[in-house]
């Protein structure tokens, strides 16, 4: 039994039939002039999904791993992306 769910905006069934992850929108990720005009630093969410179109939970695995594609610091017992690594990611060819 396939269980698809449907939103007004957006079919949540991938294309591909995984159910694991849910489909993105084009909506949900940010132009680079978007992101340049974001604080300093964002929370790990936003920077995965609106910088990099991966999931939240993805995008703490990567810092666990030490592996997230921007620079993360601590603040205050909360992560934070550092949103001007984030542009330089984004801006290396």
């Amino acid at each position: 039994m396939r269980i698809i769910l449907r939103t007004e905006h957006v079919d949540l069934m991938r294309m591909d039939g995984d159910m694991s992850a849910p489909a993105r929108r084009e909506e949900d990720t940010a132009t680079l002039d978007e992101i340049k005009n974001w604080g300093a630093t964002v929370s790990v969410p936003r920077a995965s999904l609106g910088a990099y179109g991966f999931s939240p939970s993805h995008g703490y695995e990567l810092v666990a791993a030490g592996q997230f594609p921007a620079r993360v610091i601590k603040a205050g017992g909360r992560l934070r992306v550092v949103t001007a690594s984030i542009v330089a990611s984004l801006e290396t060819p």
